[in-house]
């Protein structure tokens, strides 16, 4: 990978990253990262610089109903195990982080598994 791509997607993450900050209002984020093979998500309070609850595909659960890590299925259930966590340590309301991501595929599947597992963002 070239230093200007890694700049450019450097750049997106930054640029959602900041408006978050801004319309968030003190409520936690839902981080999502979204490698070729997995996809991962934390929920992060930022004021006190903890993980609050977080699930990838590589979670047992996960693993259970679905072998490959990768695929739209896995990041729904991700998806629902990190709202159960969340909603368990007691975050009911997130912001979004799609991570410069596009709001589609795997990362829209995740947030829509969230949505059902009870958080609301």
């Amino acid at each position: 990978m070239s230093s200007t791509v890694k700049k450019r997607s450097f750049n997106r993450k930054m640029r959602v990253r900041k408006k978050l900050s801004r319309v968030s209002g003190g409520r936690p984020r839902l981080s999502v990262f979204r490698s070729a093979q997995h996809i991962y998500a934390q929920v992060i309070d930022d004021v006190q610089g903890r993980t609050l609850a977080s699930a990838s595909s590589l979670d047992k659960e996960v693993r259970k109903s679905n072998p490959k890590g990768g695929d739209v299925k896995a990041a729904e259930v991700v998806g629902k195990l990190v709202a159960e966590r969340a909603v368990k340590s007691g975050v009911k309301d997130v912001s979004f982080d799609r991570g410069g991501y596009l709001y589609h595929g795997r990362v829209k599947a995740l947030a829509e598994g969230a949505r059902e597992g009870g958080l609301k963002f």
